[in-house]
């Protein structure tokens, strides 16, 4: 008995769920993705945001040893001493002078009776020593810091047009200065010491001896003033509200007593080491200058060495040495030491603010060395420099040798393009012996062609002196000269020219060979587009090419001249070709679009029939399409039902073949 295989019942209608659950889920994973997409974008930026943070501001130091600064209104620490008459309140300062004394002196000049200041401002500080002082920042306001060992003695002095009060939150405080006469109160624990009163014509200088407390800890000593002012002109403070409501805080520091000193030795953080062309006066940062120096241009790394509190390091023993032969030699920064005989070098210094200067081993001779500066053995600073060499190689780079005018050598600035507006046929690299790019100024050698390799149909090269290399950056077109052939009334090709370049010296440069090419003006256009038809989306490109009246490719000097291009369903995007543009590698000029949404079938319209240009306008055709799939679910089901019922018919076929068979 036949079998008969029937078509499922419900079918097409069971089919149009699968669709539709197929389309849903479909639907459903893009949405999956595009904000699985969202989230790792946002993640990523949020990363990106949190990796980028503000680093730490560093500060100057001003370390015991140094000269104290003298007092001025506003004046900041370092900045030199001014006479000060003004009634304005000034900072407050710390003596650094160097102390070898067995005690700390008050900074306040005193009369003979050992009390009070005679005069202004001026000169406060003099005798100012402080003792047990390891570090002192630069500032002078509200926000300064000192580093000190317990029991230090800091001398305190500043300039002042009203009273003033010193309060210390540890260890005890004495004043001193004031208007001749003056004394000062104190509080019973020694912790604020305020003066009566001071006139007020003119600024005074007052000042203050801090006993650091002998425990480890922070603590603040603070500068008040510009209290009242009684009837009899003077500046005066209320006792009921000292320490309460004073009415201005000029000076603050932070003090921070440390059980021992973390000075005398290399702190790398309070250290400096910079290559750079030149010298640097004083080293105060780690940035070096970049690239590669000119031939027997020398470099210097200047450093500076200090210790935790920025203090200089006392002597010892500094070396230096250098790989690759290069020459060394120590010095001042700031000045430039004789160039040095050795690769190895020793002297004896603090290297507060010294040098060594970097020379080729081999004049001549392109170098990269390392060198490697030690105090009393421990490396303290590693830079790697290099020096380029003499010219070692020319080279004629073959993308950008332009095909000159019949009868012509005057070249084209628009054929390069570089922003230099130099004009010219060709460029010509120079190089030393490890392809360092070399600047090529007429001082140090001359560039010519070899008359040898000239013929009939390039019969001159020549080089102005305005376009001769003069950079060394490999992404600077002026890295390059320019050259220019000059061509005889005949199309054609001149092969194996080479150029010279002779050093001052009397060495001699010579390139490998290449060929110069001569053609007549652009004559004939052809247009022609990279596909023949496009999807809405794509980028689409449009070749303008160009022939001589003899069929050969064109010069790169003439310009084409003036066109008219219309592409109806497209956006033009770029184009090398503009009314005074010359034609590129090739003779052509090339259009980039973007394609439009409306489908349909175009032609464009390439009108170069200008003065130069003789063939007629040219129309090439192409066709844009929507793009994306646009079969409807009726085609889909039709195709699936026509499908089935093709297998059925199959299988009817195998089970009638089977039961004959048997």
């Amino acid at each position: 008995m036949e079998t008969e295989l029937r078509e499922p019942r419900g079918s097409q209608a069971d089919f149009r769920k699968f669709l539709t659950s197929t389309n849903e889920r479909k639907i459903m994973s893009i949405k999956t993705l595009r904000k699985r997409i969202a989230v790792t974008a946002t993640s990523a930026l949020l990363a990106g945001t949190l990796s980028v943070m503000s680093a730490p501001a560093s500060y100057g130091h001003a370390a015991a040893g140094s000269t104290n600064t003298e007092t001025s209104v506003g004046q900041v620490a370092g900045s030199g001493n001014t006479t000060n008459t003004t009634t304005n309140v000034g900072s407050l300062y710390v003596a650094t002078a160097s102390n070898t004394s067995a005690a700390a002196r008050a900074s306040t000049a005193v009369t003979s009776a050992g009390v009070g200041y005679t005069g202004d401002c001026t000169g406060a500080d003099d005798n100012g020593l402080s003792k047990g002082l390891l570090q002192k920042d630069t500032s002078s306001g509200i926000g300064q810091s000192a580093t000190v060992l317990p029991g230090a003695v800091l001398a305190l002095y500043a300039c002042s047009s009203t009273a003033v009060a010193w309060i210390v939150s540890g260890g005890s405080v004495v004043g001193y200065g004031g208007a001749a006469g003056e004394s000062y109160s104190y509080s019973s624990d020694n912790k604020k010491a305020w003066s009566a009163n001071i006139t007020t014509s003119g600024g005074t200088g007052v000042g203050a001896l801090w006993t650091a407390p002998t425990t480890v800890g922070s603590y603040t000593v603070s500068l008040y003033t510009g209290f009242y002012t009684n009837s009899s002109g003077e500046s005066v403070i209320s006792t009921a509200t000292l320490g309460a409501t004073p009415e201005t805080l000029s000076g603050n520091i932070t003090v921070s007593v440390v059980a021992a000193s973390a000075g005398g030795s290399y702190n790398a953080g309070e250290s400096y080491c910079q290559a750079v062309r030149g010298s640097t006066t004083t080293p105060t940062s780690n940035v070096d200058d970049s690239g590669t120096n000119a031939n027997g241009v020398d470099w210097s790394i200047d450093f500076a060495l200090n210790d935790a509190y920025a203090a200089d390091l006392d002597s010892g023993a500094l070396s230096a040495t250098a790989t690759n032969g290069a020459l060394l030699a120590f010095g001042t920064a700031g000045s430039t030491p004789v160039a040095g005989t050795a690769s190895n070098i020793t002297t004896t210094g603090t290297g507060a603010n010294a040098t060594v200067r970097v020379s080729q081993g081999t004049a001549g001779k392109a170098m990269t060395t390392t060198v490697t500066i030690s105090y009393n053995g421990t490396v303290v600073c590693t830079k790697t420099v290099s020096i380029a060499g003499q010219v070692a190689a020319l080279t004629v780079p073959a993308a950008n040798i332009a095909i000159q005018d019949l009868s012509a050598s005057a070249g084209s600035a628009f054929w390069f393009a570089d922003g230099t507006s130099r004009a010219g046929t060709f460029y010509v690299v120079a190089t030393d012996s490890v392809g360092n790019r070399i600047a090529t100024p007429s001082t140090i050698g001359t560039y010519a062609v070899d008359s040898a390799t000239l013929g009939t149909t390039v019969t001159a090269v020549t080089f102005a002196s305005g376009s001769l290399a003069s950079s060394a950056s490999s992404s600077s077109p002026l890295s390059a000269t320019v050259g220019v052939h000059t061509c005889s009334d005949t199309a054609g090709t001149q092969k194996g020219i080479k150029i010279k370049f002779t050093l001052a010296n009397g060495t001699v440069i010579t390139s490998a060979p290449f060929d110069l090419s001569c053609a007549d003006d652009p004559y004939t256009v052809a247009a022609s587009w990279d596909k023949a038809s496009y999807i809405s989306g794509e980028v689409a490109k449009l070749t303008v090419s160009f022939k001589d009246s003899k069929g050969n490719v064109p010069n790169n000097v003439v310009a084409p001249g003036a066109s008219t291009i219309s592409v109806p369903g497209m956006t033009l995007v770029s184009t090398t070709g503009a009314a005074d543009a010359v034609a590129k590698a090739g003779g052509k000029f090339e259009y980039t679009y973007t394609v439009g949404q409306t489908a349909g079938k175009y032609a464009a319209v390439v009108d170069f029939t200008g003065a130069l240009v003789y063939s007629a306008v040219q129309n090439p055709s192409y066709t844009i399409a929507t793009g994306g799939d646009t079969t409807t679910n009726a085609e889909v089901l039709k195709s699936i039902v026509a499908l089935i019922a093709s297998i059925n018919k199959q299988i009817a076929a195998l089970q009638k073949l089977i039961l004959q068979r048997r």
